[in-house]
C-alpha cells in the first residue's frame, strides 16, 4: 500500500497530540480531582494541675566577710618580731607583732622613780605637819606655819596621784608594743617586716577576715520587698547560694537595708552562711535565690507548654473532639520547669510536644495512640511510667 507524504504528516500530528494529552491528564494534581483530607498532628499532652508553687527571687551576689579588721599600731615604733604567717588562721587574742618596747619600758621606770621620790617627800611633809600641829597646841608656833605644812602635804599627795596616773599611761603605751588579734579569722598579706617602722597612719600591717560564718551581699527588686516581709516578718528567710562549680549552700537572711536605691530600684540584702570548710571565699560571685512568697492553689503546667507569640503567650488546649484551641494565658512564675499560669482551668488537657505544627482547629492525636501504646493525656509522673510497669 502506498502511503503519501500527507498521510505521514497527519499521522505524526495525531501521535504528538495523543502523547501531550496523556502527560497532561496523568500529571494533573490529585488535589484538583478530590478534596484534601485534613492532616492529623501527633502531639503529647498533660493535664493542668492545681497546687501550690513557690515564687523565687534570684539575684547575683558576692561573698563578703562578716568582720574584717585592719591591724595598725597605736604608736609609731619599730617592728621587733612577727609571730604569724601570711594566710594563717588565728584566734582572738593571739599575738601578732611585737614592737621595740625599750623607750616605753624606760618611761615606765622613770615614772616609778618619780613616784618613789614624791611618796618619800609626802611622808616627810606629813611628819612635819604632825609636829607643827603639836607645837601649835603648845603655842610654840603660829597657825600660819601649820597651814603652810598642810598645803605642802596636799601638794605632794596630788603629785603622787599624778605619778600613779603617769605609770598607768606608761604601762598602756608599753602594752601597745604587743599587737594581738581582735577577732578570730584568716590573715591576709603582711605589709611589714622586722626592723621596719610601723605607723598608725600608714598602711595596715595586715588584715584579718572572719570566714566562718560568712555573708553574701545581693540586691533584689523593691517590688519583692513587701512579699518577703509578709512571708517572713522577722526577716529570716531561707536563702540558697550556688557557687561557680554548682555547689549549693543553705543560709538565712540577716539584713535588709532601711532604704531602697532610687537609681536602681533595688534593696540591698545580706545572708549569712556556715563556712567551716571555707567553700565560700570573700570576693567570690554567687547566684542567690530565695522564696519571696507562695502561690496557693495555682494552675500549673509544664513550662514547655507555654507558646510565646509576637504579641502574647498562649497554650494549646485539646478539646473533646481532638482539636486544639489557643488559650491566652498569663505566666505568673516558672520554677523548675513548671509554670503557674492564669487563663485555663485545672484539668485542662494542654499540649506539651508538637506545638510547632499546630494551628487553632488542628486535629490531633496522642503520640502513644499512634504508636499503639495506650491512649489519653499524660499526667505529671505520667502514662509513660504506667506503660513501663505494664510492659514489665
Amino acid at each position: 500500500m502506498h502511503v503519501t507524504r500527507k498521510q505521514l504528516t497527519v499521522g505524526a500530528i495525531l501521535i504528538i497530540v495523543a502523547v501531550a494529552a496523556y502527560f497532561f491528564w496523568s500529571g494533573k494534581p490529585e488535589g484538583q480531582s478530590q478534596k484534601p483530607r485534613s492532616q492529623v498532628q501527633t502531639i503529647k499532652s498533660v493535664q493542668a494541675q492545681k497546687k501550690s508553687i513557690p515564687v523565687m527571687v534570684r539575684a547575683n551576689g558576692y561573698v563578703t566577710a562578716i568582720n574584717t579588721v585592719e591591724v595598725r599600731p597605736q604608736v609609731q615604733n619599730v617592728v621587733r618580731a612577727i609571730h604569724v604567717r601570711e594566710g594563717q588562721e588565728v584566734k582572738a587574742g593571739q599575738l601578732l607583732f611585737t614592737l621595740d618596747p625599750r623607750s616605753d619600758e624606760a618611761a615606765v621606770a622613770n615614772a616609778r622613780a618619780q613616784l618613789s621620790r614624791n611618796r618619800a617627800a609626802l611622808a616627810e611633809a606629813e611628819a612635819t605637819l604632825r609636829r607643827n600641829q603639836d607645837l601649835l597646841a603648845q603655842q610654840f608656833i603660829s597657825q600660819a606655819a601649820v597651814d603652810t605644812a598642810r598645803s605642802q602635804v596636799e601638794a605632794l599627795r596630788g603629785a603622787v596621784q599624778g605619778d600613779e596616773a603617769t605609770i598607768r599611761a606608761s604601762r598602756v603605751a608599753l602594752g601597745h608594743n604587743t599587737i594581738a588579734a581582735s577577732i578570730a579569722g584568716r590573715i591576709g598579706a603582711i605589709s611589714v617586716r622586722p626592723g621596719s617602722l610601723a605607723q598608725p597612719t600608714g598602711n595596715p600591717m595586715l588584715t584579718i577576715s572572719q570566714l566562718d560564718p560568712i555573708a553574701v551581699s545581693f540586691s533584689v527588686a523593691e517590688k519583692e520587698l513587701s512579699h518577703i516581709l509578709a512571708s517572713y516578718p522577722k526577716g529570716d528567710a531561707p536563702v540558697v547560694a550556688q557557687l561557680a562549680n554548682g555547689t549549693e549552700i543553705k543560709g538565712k537572711l540577716v539584713f535588709i537595708d532601711n532604704a531602697a536605691d532610687t537609681q536602681t530600684g533595688t534593696v540591698r540584702m545580706k545572708a549569712e552562711f556556715a563556712n567551716a570548710d571555707h567553700r565560700m571565699w570573700p570576693g567570690n560571685y554567687v547566684a542567690v535565690r530565695m522564696v519571696a512568697r507562695t502561690l496557693p492553689d495555682a494552675v500549673v503546667v509544664p513550662a514547655q507548654a507555654v507558646v510565646t507569640g509576637p504579641e502574647r503567650q498562649f497554650i494549646y488546649v485539646v478539646s473533646q473532639d481532638e482539636t486544639v484551641k489557643a488559650r491566652n494565658i498569663e505566666v505568673l512564675t516558672i520554677e523548675q520547669g513548671q509554670a503557674a499560669v492564669a487563663g485555663i482551668e485545672p484539668g485542662a488537657r494542654v499540649v506539651v510536644e508538637g506545638t510547632q505544627n499546630l494551628r487553632p482547629g488542628s486535629k490531633v492525636q496522642e503520640a502513644n495512640v499512634k504508636d499503639g501504646k495506650g491512649s489519653g493525656p499524660e499526667t505529671e509522673g505520667g502514662n509513660a511510667d504506667k506503660t513501663r510497669k505494664n510492659a514489665a
